[in-house]
């Protein structure tokens, strides 16, 4: 069999960090900075679309001029010095909250580096960032085992863009066609569509009205053992009897996807 692999985005998938995590550290670093605003959940959602932290702040700043933060490079230098406060502030609160990992999750990645894939991280988030979530959520030992962490600005552009997963999937050596991605948003399902390579999607607190047209199967969780996954959308690949997203599972994916079946509606 041809080698695989396997690449999860982070934030969403490995944890619902998003509301609980880099929410919360983006508004302490507003008070920091003594900004005359800070997010709400309601704002927060709509900002998911763009990918990045420093393009988020980017483009929500643009819309509001009237608070005079200065020129065009008194503002670079202000959301890049408000980036790396947040990040800062992030690492600390998953290290000390320890944040939940997303149901299946760690036991998914275990499975696949036991069953041979290469298995890796493919975020917009800070480097940083991700390798907090991935030690809270995985353990140091699976951490080593796995084949890397793609994340950040080592990419130009972000998702929606393919770069990140062509990087990803050129630095483990696994040719796209053998590859499975896990994503929860429209923008990172997006993303891994243009690099032509097949994706699941377990939606999380803020994407649940996202839209996935080219997933092979779009579900609530993974799944436990006792707490099945749920399919909302696309070909049921659980894995009987406990009815969970397992290596089978992404295999499923994989032959699908190379025979061109389609993928159907849950009952």
């Amino acid at each position: 069999m041809n080698a695989r692999g396997l690449l999860l985005d982070c934030d969403g998938v490995l944890a619902d960090t998003e509301r609980d995590g880099h929410l919360v550290a983006f508004n302490l670093a507003f008070t920091e900075f003594d900004l005359p605003f800070r997010w709400s959940a309601e704002q927060y959602g709509p900002l998911l679309r763009i990918g990045g932290g420093k393009e988020r702040l980017r483009s929500f700043l643009a819309e509001h001029p009237e608070w005079d933060l200065g020129d065009e490079h008194q503002v670079d230098a202000l959301i890049r010095d408000l980036h790396v406060r947040k990040s800062a502030l992030y690492v600390d609160l998953v290290e000390s909250v320890a944040l939940p990992a997303r149901p299946g999750v760690a036991r998914l990645i275990s499975e696949a580096l036991d069953d041979g894939w290469q298995v890796a991280c493919a975020s917009t988030s800070a480097v940083a960032s991700v390798e907090a979530v991935l030690a809270s959520v995985v353990g140091g030992d699976q951490r080593r085992r796995m084949a890397g962490v793609f994340a950040g600005d080592v990419v130009p552009a972000k998702k929606p863009a393919p770069d990140i997963y062509l990087l990803a999937a050129s630095s483990i050596g696994i040719d796209r066609e053998d590859i499975v991605v896990v994503e929860d948003s429209a923008s990172g399902a997006a993303a891994a569509a243009a690099a032509e390579m097949a994706h699941l999607v377990t939606v999380s607190h803020f994407t649940t009205e996202d839209e996935f047209p080219a997933a092979a199967t779009v579900v609530d969780t993974l799944g436990e053992p006792g707490s099945p996954a749920r399919v909302l959308a696309g070909a049921d690949v659980r894995t009987p009897p406990e009815q969970i997203i397992t290596v089978a599972s992404l295999q499923q994916i994989l032959d699908r996807a190379a025979t061109g079946s389609p993928t159907r509606r849950p009952e």
